[in-house]
């Protein structure tokens, strides 16, 4: 009764401040709180909400985070992969945008990272923090298995958890200052990291690029490879072959000739080979197979999209000591610096399974993945060439450079993703130079390349 009572009174309580208390029904005015008055109307004034304000702290935005364009090009594939399937909730999506593998690491690899995840329960077989550059045994192996008698010795080299986390440091290695260049289209991580450093000015959407970045543009009239007679001295320079997104793959010549103009302008160049046992031709493999490289470049590389490890997350970037800043000091020492600073070392499970990839059984059953991806570019290529489509790369890396020409990139995108709910990536999305192309990954399930070209035909036969 007592609960009710307190009810009842702040039941009435309340709405005493809304309605007349006159006329009220004598078991109401039993419970008020307050005594009714004689007045026959109560005026409402309506009291103003009190706005929100959001705390904000006195930290400004670095305003290099403002110039980047929209979202990064892979999640923002993402997104609209995620919306196109709250569309067509019931179709069956099958991804070739971006560049993740998809077949299981081999076994010779997984029980090498076993048998060191094992280990770590035992007092003998316990490790905690590793050398920053890598464990020598891994050093080692990389450097006798990707550049044996090249003159790069274990001490240049420098392990990681990715190519991609590399150019980041790099690129604080370098600072702020330097000036930069890219091959048009090339791999949005180069650009985006030198915006975020500073080394750009705004982006120009009248033609697409950054200022004070030097776009090299390569295309199927240049064979993928840009004229340097045109390209204006930087600081860095930016190179991937074979190349992503176009998988073209640069001759012994064409690096000479970069090399030499790295050399002739006192560049250095990034050389980025993640994608260097998928040439299957005389073309060179490492940017140390020419001479005199090692006095103007580094390179840098990963195990990503040869052992399957995208998620396990491994790779390694060399620079040699024959590398020198203006003022004589070596590179190597201030990415050393850098790494020490920034990074703890790559996971000692993950430079387990490496070990394991660099063994012989590991090599092999490494070729046979990689392998798999080449036969699936085989049959991407002849489809879109069947269909009259003039398709570059593939040879040499595992993507297909299909071109659309006189149409926007995103636009098709968009008619393949609805037509036929497979993702691609636009060309758009690595420079202005990958306008009206589309790239298509040769990485995914065989069932899924042979069902995604059936698609392809039945849309564009």
């Amino acid at each position: 009764m007592a609960l009710q009572n307190h009810l009842s009174t702040a039941i009435a309580s309340s709405s005493s401040a809304f309605l007349a208390p006159s006329n009220l029904g004598s078991s109401r005015a039993s419970n008020a709180s307050v005594p009714a008055k004689k007045t026959g109307a109560v005026r409402c004034v309506a009291v103003p909400h009190e706005e929100k304000t959001t705390y904000k702290t006195k930290v400004s935005r670095n305003a290099n985070m403002a110039k980047l364009q929209a979202g990064y090009l892979f999640p923002e594939i993402a997104r609209r992969k995620a919306t196109h399937l709250q569309k067509y909730p019931d179709a069956k999506v099958i991804s070739l945008g971006i560049g993740d593998t998809t077949e299981p690491i081999p076994d010779v690899i997984t029980s090498g990272m076993a048998k060191r995840s094992y280990a770590l329960s035992t007092l003998e077989g316990y490790s905690g923090y590793g050398a920053e550059q890598g464990e020598k045994p891994l050093r080692a192996a990389i450097a006798s298995t990707f550049y044996r008698d090249l003159g790069i010795g274990e001490e240049d080299i420098f392990v990681s958890d990715g190519a991609k986390c590399d150019i980041s440091r790099l690129q604080v290695a370098f600072g702020s200052h330097v000036t930069m260049a890219v091959q048009d289209p090339s791999y949005p991580a180069y650009v985006d990291s030198s915006v975020i450093m500073g080394q750009t000015g705004l982006f120009q959407e009248d033609i697409g690029k950054y200022a004070k970045i030097e776009y090299m543009k390569c295309t199927p009239e240049n064979g993928f490879f840009p004229d340097l007679s045109t390209v204006a001295r930087t600081d860095i320079i930016f190179f991937c072959s074979p190349n992503n997104p176009t998988g073209s793959a640069a001759t012994r010549e064409q690096l000479k000739r970069l090399v030499k103009f790295a050399k002739d302008n006192g560049s250095i160049i990034v050389y980025d080979s993640a994608y260097a046992l998928y040439v299957s031709d005389d073309n060179p493999r490492s940017i140390f197979e020419i001479p005199g490289a090692k006095e103007v470049a580094l390179e840098t590389s990963s195990f990503s999209k040869y052992a399957g490890f995208t998620g396990v997350r491994l790779g390694w970037t060399v620079v040699p000591k024959e590398l020198l800043f203006s003022d004589g000091f070596p590179v190597a020492k201030d990415f050393s610096r850098i790494v020490c600073t920034c990074f703890n070392g790559a996971s000692n499970i993950a430079q387990a399974g490496g070990l394991a990839c660099l063994s012989p059984e590991g090599l092999s059953a490494m070729r046979e993945v990689i392998g798999f991806y080449k036969e699936n570019t085989e049959i991407i290529m002849d489809t879109f060439s069947s269909l009259g489509f003039k398709v570059y790369g593939g040879k040499n890396a595992p993507y297909v450079w299909v071109h659309f020409p006189g149409r926007s990139s995103w636009d098709v995108f968009s008619e393949i993703l609805e037509k036929t709910h497979v993702v691609t990536t636009p060309g758009s999305g690595f420079g202005p130079g990958g306008e009206g192309f589309v790239r298509v990954s040769a990485f995914g399930h065989r069932d899924n390349i042979l069902e995604a070209c059936r698609r392809f035909k039945q849309l564009y036969k």
